[in-house]
């Protein structure tokens, strides 16, 4: 080696840096490469994730507040049917305001989409103002009522305390619970038998 050229080493060298750059610098700038490249698309998945997280957090935000209107709502119109509450509640009412509740009969169910109406034939005697103070009193229930087919007659046999006979139909409402369906089982079919 002592003998050679000096081209020689200039050639010994290039041939070192060749094999170190083929061997050792170009895969492991691939490498690089790759990793740069992986890098920049778990970037972009992040930020897709973080824009979902946004999403999402708006989502259960306005879940929450759904969730409180739900629970309002079912206090007007609750998901059972409460029938011996309702009843009592409003004959009470009657009571209360000095009427006379001369026929109180639930009527059948209407059911529609998702809920079902409950209508109630009411016919009570009393006097003009303290009926006025029963519907008021009914329009503030936490319930919700209809006044329906309403009329007003005064009585043959008056006395202080009863001037007026009154028939109407307060119907209420209740949402349906929904039933489950049971999942039809899947058709299995049995492989032929070869002949």
């Amino acid at each position: 080696m002592r003998n050679w050229p000096w081209y020689g080493y200039l050639l010994l060298a290039i041939v070192i840096f060749a094999l170190a750059f083929f061997f050792y610098f170009k895969p492991r700038n691939a490498e690089l490469q790759s990793l740069r490249e992986q890098r920049e698309k778990l970037e972009k998945e992040v930020q897709v994730l973080k824009e979902k997280k946004k999403e999402l957090d708006k989502i259960e935000a306005e879940l929450v507040v759904l969730n409180a209107t739900l629970k309002d709502l079912e206090q007007i119109i609750p998901q059972k049917k409460e029938i011996a509450d309702i009843l009592r509640r409003i004959q009470q009412l009657a009571y209360d305001c000095r009427l006379n509740v001369l026929k109180f009969r639930p009527q059948g169910e209407a059911k529609k989409d998702f809920y079902a109406e409950w209508p109630i034939d009411i016919e009570i005697s009393g006097t003009y103002h303290n009926l006025g103070i029963f519907f008021d009193k009914l329009s503030k229930f936490s319930r919700l009522f209809n006044v329906n087919n309403f009329s007003i007659s005064a009585v043959n046999n008056q006395t202080e305390s009863v001037t007026i006979g009154a028939k109407f139909i307060a119907t209420t409402y209740y949402f349906l619970e929904e039933q489950l369906q049971p999942a039809k089982p899947a058709a299995t079919t049995q492989p032929r038998k070869q002949k």
